[in-house]
């Protein structure tokens, strides 16, 4: 097996959103805002080659909204999609799996791309992976969560044809230690806190454990236990969820892997007197 990073760029969010109910004068410290408030995330994917299978996690925000879209979500940086795989000698075509941990716009935006009037797989040649929990939950959203779920985003994927399903019933979904395996060296762990069925792959690399945090943990920021996004549909999930996964991941000496941390790409952890926070920071590729 081997992984690569694939920075997709940057957008922003507002902090109090990021961070719930912890007080901004104690979370700008590690993630300093703007003068709107808004701090700067990375949309950071992860390439999983295994055998003859080049397998996406997750595709960033796309290209294909609006400017209004945009100007809610400030998207900026030098990296995109396109350019980030073929710095690893790869394009689209060659995909043969593009794994959404979920589906939320700064998740799947880039998994469809827009040619003149129609909305169209960008991975021409990959199979897409959701689970059936999760596209319910996403195609038919509630009223608090709907704005990140975007029609344009999800429903063509299933009219391409080339949706696949992971069983959510072989694991038992809403349990932090629940997994299935995927292909070699990649499980599934499913939590449920920030949003139903979410997906975090889990991978054996180099005699170590790499885990994809998506939003459980979306940036180093995030590991103290109480940190949890206004955004989570479910954050006393979320909170437990957080807590059984860092007390395994210290045990397993597991390395972390951030979606969204815009200086940090990976991390270990320790013990310390205000609870398990990192260790050490390092890039992937060094690993």
């Amino acid at each position: 097996m081997q992984l690569h990073t694939i920075e997709t760029g940057f957008f922003k969010l507002d902090g109090g959103a990021m961070f719930g109910v912890v007080p901004k004068t104690i979370w700008k410290k590690s993630n300093p805002a703007d003068a709107n408030n808004l701090c700067t995330w990375a949309l950071r994917c992860l390439l999983i080659q295994e055998g003859n299978r080049l397998i996406l996690v997750d595709t960033g925000i796309g290209n294909k909204q609006d400017a209004k879209f945009f100007s809610h979500y400030y998207l900026h940086g030098n990296h995109n999609l396109d350019d980030s795989l073929k710095s690893k000698g790869f394009d689209k075509e060659d995909i043969t799996d593009v794994f959404l941990t979920h589906l939320h716009f700064d998740h799947c935006g880039g998994s469809i791309v827009r040619k003149d009037d129609q909305l169209l797989p960008a991975f021409p040649n990959a199979n897409y992976w959701s689970n059936e929990k999760h596209w319910s939950w996403a195609t038919e959203p509630n009223d608090r969560e709907k704005a990140s779920f975007l029609k344009e985003n999800i429903l063509p994927i299933r009219e391409s044809g080339r949706l696949q399903m992971v069983s959510v019933e072989e694991a038992e979904a809403g349990s932090p230690l629940a997994s299935i395996a995927f292909t070699i060296g990649m499980d599934i762990r499913f939590v449920n806190g920030h949003t139903r069925a979410m997906m975090l792959p889990q991978l054996k690399y180099k005699g170590r454990t790499v885990v994809f945090m998506a939003d459980l943990i979306p940036s180093a920021g995030h590991l103290p236990v109480p940190y949890v996004m206004a955004y989570d549909m479910f954050p006393l999930i979320s909170l437990h969820e957080k807590k059984a996964f860092l007390e395994e991941a210290l045990a397993g000496d597991y390395i972390l892997f951030f979606e969204h941390d815009p200086v940090y790409e990976c991390c270990t952890l320790q013990k310390t007197e205000k609870g398990i926070r990192v260790k050490e920071f390092f890039l992937l590729k060094d690993l």
